[in-house]
């Protein structure tokens, strides 16, 4: 098992294929584990580094409250400690809302930055049809952070999974065990992400000067919330592209493994 000491902790990582690097960066409550249906194909033309995000199974937990920031700084160490500078960066969900503060810190070491539905909910504050949207969602949220503090972590994760990024039934009716008991284990990690008052935001001036390509991806499947986001991002970028993965929503990478290593693999070779 490869680990890396980067920004202060210890982040278990694995590099697959050989070529241009790219970074898959996960989303919550998961980790690396969840991109293998798309590895192998992304590794034919590039070397493919997929990592355990702090806190998250394999890498270190530490005892200290996370932030979007410091998940942010620990990529920045990662690339740099591996000399993987100006790397493609492949996000699904909450790993895009870190790829964007990198983004704007640091756009030289990204080369371009493909990213699935982001959660940047605070985009929408000032959106009167989103309204009830937001409201719902918050109310589930901070239901799924009291189960957590709670110890109730499948609970927790149930919840996250039936009421915010999928869809009423998903957890018992589409959730295979084996990611079912990967939500249960990471649930604290989702409470530092909870507490954490800039996890959900994003700076758009510093992102409507980031020079290089950006692929921005939603589901048809989606909570509705998603393409909203989706769209005032795609408006921010100087350089973005969207697409629609049709009959996918929140994790297309493991639903539809074949068209997100197209999708993604014609973007990179492209930028």
């Amino acid at each position: 098992m490869a680990t890396i000491h980067a920004n202060g902790v210890e982040l278990f990582y694995e590099v697959t294929g050989s070529g241009d690097p790219l970074v898959l960066v996960h989303g919550s409550w998961v980790d690396h584990s969840t991109w293998a249906a798309v590895v192998s194909g992304l590794a034919e033309s590039f070397q493919v580094l997929t990592y355990d995000r702090r806190g998250h199974s394999n890498s270190e937990r530490p005892n200290s409250q996370g932030s979007v920031h410091e998940d942010a700084d620990d990529l920045e160490a990662l690339l740099e400690a591996l000399d993987l500078s100006e790397a493609h960066i492949v996000t699904n969900s909450y790993g895009g809302n870190i790829a964007m503060r990198l983004a704007v810190k640091r756009p030289e070491l990204i080369r371009s930055l493909a990213m699935h539905e982001p959660p940047i909910f605070d985009l929408l504050a000032d959106d009167p049809e989103s309204a009830p949207l937001l409201e719902q969602n918050q109310t589930s949220l901070e239901s799924v952070g009291s189960l957590i503090a709670e110890g109730d972590h499948e609970g927790a994760a149930r919840r996250f999974v039936d009421e915010v990024a999928f869809g009423p039934g998903t957890w018992e009716s589409e959730l295979p065990p084996e990611l079912r008991s990967l939500f249960v284990r990471n649930a604290p990690t989702c409470l530092d992400e909870l507490r954490d008052p800039d996890a959900l935001g994003s700076d758009l001036g510093g992102l409507s000067r980031f020079p290089k390509p950006v692929l921005l991806t939603d589901g048809t499947e989606s909570p509705p919330i998603f393409p909203k986001i989706v769209d005032i991002l795609d408006r921010t970028f100087p350089n973005a592209r969207r697409d629609t993965y049709e009959g996918a929503a929140h994790v297309a990478h493991l639903t539809h493994p074949e068209a997100f290593t197209k999708t993604v693999g014609e973007f990179t070779a492209s930028a």
